[in-house]
This record gives C-alpha cells, structure tokens and sequence, in this order.
C-alpha cells in the first residue's frame, strides 16, 4: 500500500510517501520545509496570518507530489500550534480544500504514540524498555513503552516556545540560560510524575534537534541521516554541543554545514532541552532516530487499511 503521511508541527510541515507491505517499508519521497507556522503562537495565542500563508503554499507543494506519486491513503496531523492556536479553524480549512481530507489536530498523547512506533519500529524488544523523547517546536513527548505504549506525557518546552520565551538573543545571556532551564525543568518533573522516565534501559530522541545534536556531536561536516540514524551520542557530548551553541553567534551558527537554515534561531534553546532531558533521565547516551511521528503515522495507515 502507498501511503502519504504529513506532519505539520510548531516549526515545520514535513511529507513523507511510503510503499509499505506488512513489515516492509520502502520510503518513496521524504520532504522537510520549516515554515514556522507556531510564529508567536506562545505568546499571542493566535497563528499569524503569514504563517499560515506560508504554511498552505508547502502544503499545496505536498498535494501536488502526492497526486503525481498516486497515493492510496493519505493522513495530516498537526500537534502543538495548531492545539494552541485559536483561530486554528482558518489553517485546518485550508488545508481541507488543499488536500480533500480532514486534517486532524491530534492530541499529545496520540503524538507520543505515534512518534514512539515510528522510532522504535526498527529496534529489538530486547533493547527496551524505551524512553522515546521528541523536542518539537511547541512540544516535548516523553513516551516509555517496550512493544506499545505504557505511559506518556506532553509537555510544553519546544525549541520554538523556549527560544521565543527565553532565549531570544544569540547569544543568550545567563540569566535568561538560568530561566530556560528552571522553566525546561519543571516540564521535565511533570512529566516525570506520569512518566518513570529514569526506569528506561534505551534513551530514544527524534526529530530535528535531536539529529541536529547528533550531527553536531559526530563531527560531520554537512547533515548526513544515514550517518545520523540509530548514532550513540553520549550524554557528555550532549552537554558540551549546548554549550557551544550557547557561546556561538547567530551567523556561526548559520555557518555550520549540517544546519538546516530553519532551525538556526531554534537550535541553542532545543539543544539546552535536549541536554536537560539527559541530566534528568540519569541516561548515559541516547539514541538518534530519524524515524519518528513521520514514520509511525504512515505505518498506521498502512495497517488501519490493509
């Protein structure tokens, strides 16, 4: 079966085709666009209407490439903005009379499930428990499971509503660093109280701050996901690539190789996220996935119809 799934976040909108038959996945078009359509959701809680704009022209993009690639069945979620905005209704007609299907606006549990069979499809029970961590940019999921789910928890420390919230200059200052980290730790506990996010034997982490660290932490030279994928960053490292990103202007930042121009503004708060998730966890490495909510909604889809 041809299935098409989108994911439309805080920061990005991402499509991802696939032919998949039982356990066989075979990806077909995999496309990324940061269209930042959470742009000051946090704060106004609104989406700006060139947000929108430039979220319905990509959109319009992905419709195109799914009718040429004939498409079976075709899912598009939307997370954290689009649960936070109020005037969400004119971003979801939108997206109806682009596509022909009713964008769902999924709540954060259903995120986090989804995000944990995208990542942990691949992996061996024997390597789980798992703790499955995706920094968005509204959102952070903590997901612990084996073979499903057991417990989750959303929480609102994204790269985007952190950057916008507290570190709004690049550098940050340390005072506003201090502040991140009081606000990104108190989200973490929360979670903590539904989630035991210290009893898990691997440490996944997906999407695009956590393969941006990784990329970072390895050394490359230009963004590689095939080096990036199912990588062992350790915690250190973890630790010491926030760091820099903390003392790195916004143009050496741009200047780095493997940085999507997108997450150039959003990098330094998901890193610090990121490096408190690994402080909280007790965690001495964690995994880099690239298959994540992308992943796990086009195998639902796949399973839901056959």
């Amino acid at each position: 079966m041809r299935v098409a799934a989108i994911d439309c976040g805080t920061n990005s909108i991402r499509l991802l085709i696939a032919d998949i038959h039982e356990n066989s996945f075979k990806e077909v078009v995999r496309r990324m666009e940061v269209v930042r359509l959470g742009q000051g959701v946090d704060k106004n809680k609104a989406f700006d209407p060139a947000a929108i704009e430039r979220t319905l022209k990509v959109t319009q993009e992905y419709a195109d490439l799914i009718a040429a690639k004939g498409v079976e069945r075709v899912r598009f979620c939307a997370t954290s903005a689009t649960r936070d905005a109020t005037n969400r209704h004119l971003f979801i007609d939108g997206v109806r009379n682009i596509l022909g299907i009713e964008p769902e606006v999924i709540p954060g549990t259903e995120e986090a499930a989804l995000s944990f069979m995208g990542a942990t499809t691949e992996l061996h029970g024997s390597d789980g428990p798992f703790l499955v961590v995706d920094i968005g940019g509204g959102s952070t999921e903590f997901v612990l499971g084996t073979t499903e789910v057991s417990a989750a928890k959303s929480v609102n420390i994204g790269c985007v509503r952190m950057a916008e919230r507290h570190l709004n200059q690049q550098p940050p200052t340390s005072d506003s660093i201090s502040a991140a980290i009081i606000d990104i730790d108190a989200a973490i506990a929360s979670a903590a109280e539904d989630v035991a996010i210290t009893s898990a034997q691997t440490l996944i982490c997906v999407a695009g701050t956590a393969t941006t660290v990784a990329a970072a932490a390895l050394g490359l030279t230009e963004y590689d996901r095939y080096s990036i994928h199912l990588s062992r960053i350790p915690a250190s490292r973890v630790h010491e690539v926030a760091a820099m990103f903390q003392r790195m202007t916004r143009d050496e930042i741009a200047a780095l190789g493997y940085m999507h121009p997108g997450r150039v503004d959003v990098i330094t708060a998901g890193s610090l996220v990121l490096s408190r998730v690994l402080h909280a966890t007790g965690a001495k490495e964690f995994v880099a996935s690239e298959s994540d909510i992308l992943d796990g909604i086009a195998w639902g889809l796949a399973r839901s119809g056959s």
